[in-house]
């Protein structure tokens, strides 16, 4: 199935739930329309929706192949993204999660859906602050526990050393 057409299923088994289809981005000046298709979801409805995802034999998304997050403070939120695989169809799907871009800032976890969630869920939580609520083990995976920040904001600001460790390089290239 395509990303229209998924999103259409998913709206016929999710009645009444704002499920978006973005077909992608529409560049400023030539207009051309780039990026892959993706469906965003409500946070709150995030782990039944995954749920049914997987489950739902028209869907079969069996695996989560990736998990990131995208920083946007020029809209003031953070996207949570999913990568959905079905094996058994031959289809993907990216899904996305906006939250307001604040400290604290929580979705549910989908480890319970897709056990490799685990690690990722770490890794967003590492980099980007957003916490994975129900997480079995969120603790920081890359960096030291005494890490101050979370390196991928966009408003993040690199110390000078760690523990008398300098964090900067000089250039490679003069």
């Amino acid at each position: 199935m395509t990303v229209e057409e998924i999103h259409k299923k998913l709206v016929e088994h999710s009645p009444g739930e704002a499920i978006e289809l973005v077909l992608g981005a529409k560049l400023p000046v030539t207009g051309v329309v780039t990026g892959d298709p993706f469906v965003v979801i409500p946070a709150s409805r995030l782990l039944p929706i995954c749920e049914s995802l997987k489950m739902v034999e028209q869907f079969s998304f069996d695996c989560l192949s990736n998990l990131t997050a995208v920083d946007r403070p020029a809209e003031n939120r953070f996207e949570v993204v999913y990568h959905l695989f079905s094996y058994r169809h031959q289809h993907s799907l990216g899904l996305k999660v906006y939250l307001p871009r604040a400290e604290g800032a929580s979705v549910a976890t989908v480890e319970e859906v897709w056990r490799g969630a685990n690690w990722l869920e770490r890794e967003v939580y590492d980099l980007f602050g957003i916490r994975f609520e129900g997480h079995s083990d969120l603790r920081r995976i890359m960096l030291p526990d005494d890490w101050v920040g979370y390196p991928l904001r966009k408003d993040y600001k690199e110390q000078d050393d760690y523990h008398g460790i300098s964090t900067t390089r000089p250039p490679l290239i003069q």
